[in-house]
């Protein structure tokens, strides 16, 4: 109920503070994909109390006739949350239309919910796992290298960073579903690293949009002569985002590349265009806006406000210095 509940005030902030028309579309989206992927889990949850009168974790062990049920729904309500491929439509459209504190909160917090959740319950799930948990890490590896490709078409600089965030859950989705304990130390690192690095992105996207008018790339050409203190955030955000040393997101993705090909050899291909592509859009990304000609509509812009560059500094500094302290996840 309450990991339902999170999701309201990122709903009410796309409602009420949504810069477009199109946030009452982007909410309906939202609710439904969330909802409908939930609703089934509740039931089975309901079922499976009537049967033990108790919902106490250590307990549940053996869940007889919807044992299968169980696996199914509880993975499919978590993996729509993180999203997966197929399920992620909802993602693109709830960031773009949200405000910078609605999209902040949906890519730091609200996405790691469904990797979270899986973490807890893999344990009690393990044993159907091992047959069928191929399937979801096949759809969320390949499905990344297909949302790798819709990157390189955006425009939008929230729209790119959104379907980035689908991009990297992918490879989190695949770490989670190994099963082994370099799959779930690195898909922690990588969720906490991408909460950080995608928040940022997103934080330095609001920036210019406040300045121009404008999230597009089209428009957002040559910041580095206009804000050249916050083209050096735009590259070490986007370095970060595309596992560059020091960040966490370099020791999550080699830990995820141990553990998927340690349980499939046959997922390195999919893993090497994860890691390429991620490099691809983020250069992409970060080429764009920052060099080329400027537009000339521009006639006036600020450097920026020391609340933005301590906001920025907040997000760099823990991504890159908690992999110094890596003892306390392993």
């Amino acid at each position: 109920i309450f990991f339902e509940a999170s999701l309201l005030p990122t709903l009410l902030l796309i409602l009420g503070w949504g810069y477009q028309p199109e946030r009452l579309q982007a909410g309906i989206y939202l609710i439904f994909y969330t909802l409908v992927a939930s609703l089934p889990l509740l039931i089975v949850l309901f079922n499976v109390y009537f049967c033990f009168n108790t919902l106490y974790f250590p307990l549940l062990y053996d869940f007889g006739s919807v044992y299968v049920m169980f696996y199914i729904f509880m993975i499919l309500a978590f993996l729509v949350k993180m999203p997966i491929f197929l399920f992620h439509l909802w993602l693109p459209k709830a960031h773009v239309e949200a405000p910078i504190s609605g999209s902040m909160i949906l890519a730091g917090v609200l996405l790691k919910l469904g990797g979270y959740g899986i973490f807890r319950v893999m344990k009690i799930i393990s044993f159907l796992g091992l047959k069928f948990n191929y399937f979801w890490m096949s759809l969320g590896l390949f499905g990344g290298v297909i949302v790798s490709f819709i990157c390189f078409r955006q425009i939008d600089l929230k729209s790119l960073i959104a379907y980035s965030s689908v991009a990297h859950m992918s490879m989190v989705i695949g770490g989670l579903m190994s099963m082994n304990w370099w799959g779930f130390m690195g898909s922690l690192f990588l969720m906490i690293g991408h909460g950080l690095c995608s928040s940022g992105l997103f934080c330095l996207s609001n920036i210019i949009y406040e300045r121009l008018g404008s999230r597009s790339l089209l428009i957002n050409k040559g910041m580095i002569n206009i804000m050249p203190s916050m083209s050096l955030w735009w590259f070490l955000l986007s370095s970060s985002n595309m596992a560059a040393p020091p960040s966490l997101n370099l020791i999550g993705e080699l830990s995820l590349l141990n553990s998927i090909i340690s349980w499939s050899t046959f997922m390195f291909l999919s893993l090497i265009f994860l890691s390429f592509f991620s490099a691809v859009y983020t250069l992409y990304m970060y080429s764009y806006s920052q060099h080329g000609l400027i537009y000339s509509g521009v006639y006036t812009c600020s450097l920026g406000y020391f609340r933005e560059y301590h906001l920025l500094f907040m997000h760099w500094l823990p991504l890159n210095i908690l992999c110094l302290k890596g003892e306390y996840f392993f």
